[in-house]
């Protein structure tokens, strides 16, 4: 037996030999698909760290992507076992749908057929309705029960919709898609203005499509001053900042980001799908509230039977709409905007559906 002295020699030179692991939970099956894709390549290891599940959730990750990518798959399976982490109990690399599916308790669905140069809104709907009907099978025969699902490839709020039309069997409060990249990007932008930390400021939301139209919403933000929590409607006193200049920062991010660095927002859309998961499973923290694309109930008068992003907590795996907050003729008019988009979109998708 070391002495009391000796350990505490120890712990001041080494304090990592003495830490207290964690006690780990059974290993999770993970599955990303697009996972030779940037935003893939970004997560898969903030997944394996525990930055979604938790640091006491060991994870099994499948990774899928198209046959042309097989290569560079391999080479994100090696760099993962090569980063040694001791959440990573086995990796999955396939090209193969039915094996990326089997048995996976959490799916976070990356790989979508890309917007490219030229294409028209009802083209890119046109090939991801097929690629989305094909996963949706997959993930209606293979996966675990109460498997939940993350769409974040665009367009996210319709994959989405493609996703539970094609696996009926899977309740639809099971599938959600990503839109709390831009409730993040909401947070960061009053950050900045109110000169406060992102962690002082929440209940931003983000109603709608991920997409133009979407509304980013800071009139029921608070933010942490000195002089405790305030509203940030109060803090910022510029309503037209809140009404344009923000709105269209928030709304234009993604484009401002490909033209400074020529790529799409990868690091921050797989933080974002990190965060959305976590919030989701673990729960968000009491008196806050987050942005998740999930299927309308017809709250807040939008109608049922799509995808929209709406102000939710989370409690034990579940997902709850925040009800009662107030909506003003402003607020209403870019709501109905984008519920509007997407009944459009659904429109075009069950075209295709259909032939």
């Amino acid at each position: 037996m070391l002495s009391n002295s000796v350990l505490q020699r120890l712990a001041s030179w080494c304090p990592w030999l003495l830490r207290d692991e964690p006690k780990l939970k059974q290993p999770v099956k993970v599955l990303v698909t697009g996972a030779a894709g940037q935003i893939g390549y970004a997560i898969v290891s903030m997944i394996a760290r525990g930055l979604m599940l938790g640091p006491d959730q060991p994870v099994v990750l499948h990774m899928l992507d198209i046959p042309r990518m097989a290569d560079a798959l391999n080479g994100v399976r090696m760099e993962l076992v090569d980063a040694a982490l001791p959440l990573l109990r086995g990796v999955v690399a396939t090209t193969d749908e039915a094996e990326a599916f089997q048995g996976v308790n959490f799916a976070v669905l990356i790989g979508g057929w890309p917007r490219k140069e030229g294409m028209e809104r009802k083209d890119l709907i046109a090939k991801n309705v097929a690629i989305y009907k094909s996963q949706a099978s997959a993930l209606q025969q293979h996966a675990a029960p109460n498997c939940k699902v993350l769409v974040v490839a665009n367009p996210a709020n319709t994959n989405a919709l493609m996703l539970k039309e094609f696996a009926p069997a899977v309740p639809a409060r099971n599938i959600t898609c990503l839109t709390r990249l831009d409730h993040n990007r909401a947070l960061g932008q009053i950050a900045e203005k109110l000169g406060v930390h992102v962690g002082d400021v929440r209940n931003a939301v983000v109603w709608g499509n991920h997409s133009s139209t979407q509304f980013p919403d800071g009139s029921h933000a608070t933010a942490r001053t000195e002089h405790g929590e305030k509203p940030v409607r109060e803090l910022v006193a510029d309503e037209k900042w809140l009404r344009e200049e923000f709105v269209g920062t928030v709304q234009q991010r993604g484009a401002a980001v490909i033209k400074a660095r020529k790529q799409s927002s990868s690091l921050s859309a797989a933080s974002a799908a990190c965060d959305h998961m976590r919030d989701w499973i673990l729960g968000t923290p009491k008196g806050m509230w987050v942005s998740m694309g999930v299927y309308s109930d017809g709250s807040y008068g939008v109608p049922e039977g799509i995808f929209y992003s709406f102000p939710v907590t989370c409690e034990k795996g579940e997902w709850s709409i925040v009800q009662g907050l107030q909506v003003d003729d402003f607020a209403r008019s870019k709501m109905e905007l984008s519920a509007n988009e997407l009944d459009e979109e659904r429109s075009m998708a069950y075209e295709f559906v259909s032939t």
